[in-house]
């Protein structure tokens, strides 16, 4: 069987690297030292790349980006994440009889909702396409947290947002091993008395958490006694949504 194309394989590191702070460039000596390339080899790669229309620089100091011709690729993929959020969702919804929406990072260190599914008979909680949560949401924060970059909540006020919510650092850290554990988080009246919340991590094709699926109802209904039970169908949803648009989730 023919192996792999050495050149190919390092293209391909390349793009992904790069892809993972777009917008923002990525300085040569970066992609160099992180990805273990020869100098040579990369500038090689990157200017094939580049005259491809694939990724275009500044120079040294500007490091480098995603080029037009591979960005006029992206409209068919984000094409692709909308109906498959969609299908997960009000699949995912109609099963739990909750609210099932999906956010993303946004430029202020929060979270911005992207997609959603709600029941929408009788009294229900409903949220609209970009509406915002802070850093500290809980079951949010620790999805994204327990397979990131932990140390961000020592640099974010945490505040209690019911007299339920965490906000000592240390029981939070022990919570971001408990939601890596279960796959998924959970907020029981820790954000408003009157709802409890589960989310879990949809990771990209690096290993990274690339947004977060969440679930919502009223504390009535979504609590201690119950959150065991509908805790996996939000997770295994986030995993389908992974699988579904190329991602890698990590062993944990």
């Amino acid at each position: 069987m023919t192996g792999d194309v050495p050149a190919v394989v390092n293209a391909v590191r390349l793009l992904e690297r790069i892809a993972r702070d777009w917008p923002e460039p990525v300085p040569s000596g970066a992609l160099i030292e992180e990805l273990g390339l020869n100098r040579s080899t990369a500038y090689s790669i990157l200017g094939t790349l580049q005259r491809a229309g694939w990724t275009v620089t500044g120079g040294d100091r500007g490091g480098w980006s995603l080029g037009p011709r591979l960005l006029a690729i992206a409209p068919s993929v984000e094409d692709r994440l909308t109906a498959v959020l969609g299908e997960e969702l009000n699949d995912v919804s109609r099963r739990l009889g909750f609210l099932a929406f999906a956010v993303s990072r946004n430029s202020s260190d929060g979270y911005t909702v992207i997609a959603r599914a709600e029941r929408g008979k009788g009294v229900h909680i409903s949220v609209g396409l970009g509406e915002t949560f802070p850093f500290a949401a809980p079951a949010i924060m620790r999805s994204f947290l327990a397979w990131g970059d932990r140390s961000l909540i020592d640099k974010h006020v945490l505040p209690p947002f019911t007299p339920e919510t965490i906000t000592d650092p240390d029981l939070l850290l022990v919570e971001l091993d408990r939601t890596r554990e279960r796959g998924y988080g959970i907020s029981v009246r820790e954000y408003d008395l009157g709802q409890s919340g589960i989310a879990a991590p949809v990771f990209d094709a690096t290993g990274r958490v690339a947004l977060v699926v969440c679930a919502l109802g009223f504390s009535s209904e979504l609590n201690e006694k119950t959150v065991a039970h509908f805790g996996p169908m939000v997770r295994d949803c986030a995993r389908r949504i992974t699988e579904r648009t190329g991602g890698l989730t990590p062993v944990t």
